[in-house]
């Protein structure tokens, strides 16, 4: 591993590449002599440089090759050479043979006793080529056999799980529950951590009479995770599943629900489970709540990143900063209504009011809001904690959900009281909301008096950028999906391939469409008046009402999505 260097400070080398100013170098200089840190580090941390800008800068110092990983594919017969958790301990990506030597690609060259151990473990010499970290990062991640490097590193895996106490919480360790390390133990663990790196949000274990499958809901939609596994390993996979949750193992008749928390890496993720009988055992399903993560890619959650319409953004922004009364968003399960709530919490949280939440759970941890779960087998149901809730002085509040009329009924008092109430409700549009409160015997009049607006909202998957393609869709495939072939002649539609960057789906993330009810003097009037529903869309419409196919029609004139997937999502009126 011997390379030239050149005696120039990386400060220098920044410096001189434009990358950063002489007085920015000044700066973390003197930072520097204050903080435990590198030079490179602090440039990164505070964004002064890039993590690209500063592998390349040492390439430059060290005399190495800088390579760029995005697009790198990885060679299999490589991969298999050697036991792939050497590559996430040492942190490292091969690249390719170079005769008896191997070229890999490494963040920090200056770690010379963590590579010699490489080298004496490798039994060859390495080739050194610098990337950026979190370019080496995601590319273990998604790279190449992932889900092999998975299964293989989860065999010396500890997953500690986190049990409430009297006293506390209690981490137990694998060892506690069994004491030998089972072959169960090993693939549940594999499928948790194979489950988080793909961004699934939920975990199927399916039975059917070929056997156990289990599938990932990645942006929405189901897709298998592994081969059909053998049916007789079905009541060990459920029966490890409830001794996580604390379930009763014996009882297999009727529906349990649990949760469990885990520990990984000093982060604790929450999942809740629901085990249900099928014809041929269990079936289960875990929702993965990863509090802390979950907005890491969005940069701060606000109602900027979840991609609805900057029209609808703009008048839900309005309604939101109201004083008092009632913001509710409905939607079916996995539509992104508590996301929407968070986001809005978030961009009015100044510090000057009080803003408690109750949900269950607690999905995301907002900052300087007090959140409260609700804790049903300890008797704080949703109505009694927020009883409790308007007797702390707050000024807004967020229930997680209106499931019952009592909670209904406390939910519209507060909304009257003058507090500023945002709640979540399922329902499939605008107009079946109003149908459910006075269903649970809200008076219809008190209802809407205190309510602001309805919002309805589901989620689209964006196309992936790197696999998406122009498609000229027939007359015929227009009219069914009720556009008009004149209108759309200049619309560029697309399609989706799948590819690596989106695990081969076709694509990546997910935008929100919503339909915006702003409840004016006339639409409180007609709602009151009982009037039939196409007179309520009409006034909602002449209100400024997008209907919900027209936001995702928006959404695939502009690019974002395809025709077949807002198909899935919305019908046509």
């Amino acid at each position: 591993m011997s390379q030239q260097f050149t005696q120039k400070k990386i400060g220098t080398i920044l410096v001189e590449r434009g990358d950063l100013t002489s007085e920015e170098l000044l700066f973390v200089l003197e930072k520097s002599k204050t903080i435990n840190a590198r030079l490179g580090e602090i440039c990164v941390t505070d964004g002064l440089v890039s993590e690209e800008a500063l592998a390349r800068a040492l390439a430059e110092q060290f005399g190495i090759e800088f390579i760029d990983l995005k697009g790198f594919k990885m060679d299999e017969t490589i991969l298999s050479a050697f036991p792939p958790d050497i590559m996430y301990r040492y942190h490292f990506v091969p690249l390719e043979e170079q005769g008896e030597a191997l070229a890999v690609a490494v963040s920090d060259p200056t770690d010379v006793i963590k590579l010699d151990e490489l080298e004496l473990l490798l039994a060859r010499p390495l080739v050194l080529k610098i990337a950026a970290e979190s370019d080496i990062a995601n590319f273990l991640k998604k790279g190449e056999g992932t889900s092999r490097v998975l299964r293989e590193v989860s065999e010396d895996f500890m997953l500690q799980l986190v049990t409430e106490t009297e006293k506390g919480e209690e981490v137990l360790s694998v060892e506690k529950i069994s004491a030998d390390t089972s072959p169960i133990i090993k693939l549940v663990n594999s499928t948790i951590l194979d489950a988080l790196t793909k961004r699934a949000s939920d975990i199927h274990v399916e039975t059917a009479m070929e056997g156990v499958i289990i599938k990932y809901r990645i942006d929405g939609v189901l897709y298998r995770a592994t081969e059909t596994i053998d049916l007789h390993f079905q009541g060990p996979i459920i029966s490890r599943l409830k001794v996580m949750s604390e379930l009763d193992i014996s009882e297999r008749r009727i529906p349990q629900d649990g949760r469990f928390k885990v520990r990984i890496n000093d982060k604790s993720i929450d999942f809740r489970v629901s085990i249900m009988p099928s014809a041929f055992g269990e079936d289960a399903v875990i929702r993965i709540l990863d509090k802390e993560s979950i907005a890491s890619n969005l940069k701060g959650l606000t109602l900027d990143v979840l991609g609805m319409s900057p029209r609808e953004m703009k008048r839900f922004r309005k309604m939101i900063r109201e004083p008092y009364g009632m913001v509710l968003v409905t939607g079916p399960t996995g539509s992104g209504k508590t996301t929407t709530l968070y986001a809005a919490l978030t961009e009015i949280h100044t510090g000057e009011d009080k803003i408690i939440t109750i949900e269950d759970p607690v999905e995301y941890l907002l900052k300087g809001i007090v959140q409260i779960p609700v804790n049903e087998k300890k008797g704080l149901t949703f109505a009694r904690g927020l009883r409790s809730i308007l007797r702390h002085d707050p000024d807004k509040i967020m229930v997680g959900e209106i499931r019952d009329p009592e909670t209904a009924q406390i939910a519209v008092q507060s909304a009257l009281t003058g507090h500023l109430v945002f709640t979540t409700v399922h329902a499939n549009n605008v107009f079946d909301v109003l149908g459910r409160f006075i269903h649970m015997g809200i008076d219809p009049y008190n209802f809407v008096s205190c309510l602001n607006s309805v919002m309805a909202q589901r989620l689209v998957r964006k196309v992936c950028p790197k696999c998406k393609y122009p498609v000229k869709l027939s007359d015929e495939t227009l009219l069914e999906s009720g556009l008009s072939p004149d209108a759309c002649r200049d619309v560029t539609f697309y399609d989706v391939k799948g590819c690596d960057e989106c695990n081969g789906t076709g694509y990546r993330g997910r935008s929100a469409i919503v339909e915006l009810l702003d409840l004016n003097d006339e639409v409180r009037e007609v709602i009151v008046s009982k009037a039939p529903a196409a007179q309520l869309k009409k006034v909602a419409r002449e209100a400024g009402t997008i209907f919900l196919r027209e936001s995702a029609v928006e959404k695939v004139f502009a690019g974002e999505t395809t025709l077949r997937e807002i198909n899935r999502v919305t019908f046509v009126e």
